[in-house]
């Protein structure tokens, strides 16, 4: 089987909403009937014991804006991580098990159960009280390092641990799980898994500074950000974060950068291999007046798989679908069994200018 036989989906820009967006949705309901709204619910609570694969992405929308919805119902303070997920709050006079569970949208028994609590059991004032797992579940075994206010801050996988595990027990979303580790998706991929034993894997942000982010980026069909211009304030982690390259990578494309130091405003960062041949990419091409990638020559060793990362292709067989026959790809592979592109074949590497040459898969 070949890579472009395999169905690809690529989480579209933006951030999907957080895990626990129900659970401000459920805030603000509690806020309504405490005013004498009617017509509100509570989001059922997630499930109790994760045992699915890793699931699938669904299409993205604007994460829910981590306000405190939930304090408009509750007195009390709420501690919130890197994303804005409330994962811990401490209780105030007055305060019921029943009623800060319905703020967060949890039910009253799973507060409880992430508490050892009994239902029904009366609060004390100052009761920190978590709103997420404590400790392993299934799918997500392994042993996790927490910040000294009790977020947990990266993880180890282990045999078995699914995305359904892993963003359940850490209360973050496969997007937030994705900008977190700089990737671009965290589901299984082309054979790419970011789920591996013994990968310590992040689960929060670094600070930014609140001006990073506003310089100039040229993207590519496949909106993926080729170049970016930093403004004052851009740092490693603040373009890492927002274009999904890792440190090492922007440092090997950028030989100026020096990690942890600052970026001078007005710099131009590249964000994809382009220019440097990668393995299984090796091979010449031409671009735009931008610096924009359209087709490509391949070399001898070189791949699908190498030629996509070395581009920032998403799939690169719907910009090389033949004009007749077959749905597949025109091009020529080097083996039956392999994703090997046989050399001196020029192809493209633009969405929008695709190349159809005659053929059949």
């Amino acid at each position: 089987m070949h890579l472009q036989d395999v169905v690809e989906t690529r989480p579209a820009a933006g951030r999907r909403p957080g895990p626990w967006a129900a659970r401000w949705a459920a805030a603000a309901c509690a806020a309504l009937l405490a005013l004498g709204a009617a017509g509100c619910t509570s989001a059922a609570p997630p499930a109790a014991a994760p045992t699915v694969a890793a699931a699938e992405p669904t299409a993205p929308a604007p994460d829910p804006s981590p306000t405190a919805t939930a304090a408009s119902a509750l007195a009390g303070a709420t501690v919130v991580d890197s994303f804005g997920n409330p994962d811990f709050y401490t209780t105030v006079d007055g305060d019921t098990l029943s009623a800060v569970a319905a703020a967060f949208g949890f039910s009253e028994t799973k507060l409880a159960e992430f508490n050892a609590l009994t239902p029904g059991a009366p609060l004390s004032p100052d009761t920190r009280l978590r709103l997420l797992p404590e400790g392993p579940v299934i799918g997500a075994s392994g042993p996790a390092v927490v910040s000294a206010d009790g977020i947990p801050t990266s993880y180890t996988v282990q045999l078995d641990d699914t995305l359904t595990g892993v963003t359940y027990r850490f209360n973050v979303s496969q997007d937030q799980l994705a900008e977190a580790n700089k990737v671009h998706f965290v589901h299984e991929q082309g054979n790419v898994h970011f789920l591996v034993e013994g990968r310590t894997i992040q689960l929060q942000k670094n600070p930014v500074d609140s001006r990073a982010g506003g310089g100039t980026a040229v993207m590519n069909s496949w909106d993926r950000g080729v170049f970016y211009t930093t403004v004052d304030g851009d740092s490693i982690d603040s373009v890492g974060y927002q274009f999904r390259v890792g440190t090492a990578e922007l440092l090997q494309y950028n030989p100026t950068l020096a990690e942890n130091q600052p970026i001078a405003a007005g710099t131009r960062l590249r964000l994809i291999p382009g220019e440097t041949p990668i393995d299984g990419a090796r091979g010449t091409f031409t671009a735009d007046d931008d610096g924009v990638a359209l087709t490509y020559t391949t070399a001898p060793g070189d791949t699908e798989a190498g030629i996509a990362e070395r581009f920032g292709v998403t799939t690169l067989a719907e910009a090389n679908r033949p004009s007749s026959g077959p749905r597949g790809v025109w091009y020529r592979y080097a083996g039956e069994q392999t994703d090997a592109v046989a050399p001196g074949q020029t192809i493209s590497v633009a969405l929008d200018q695709p190349i159809n040459n005659p053929g059949t898969w």
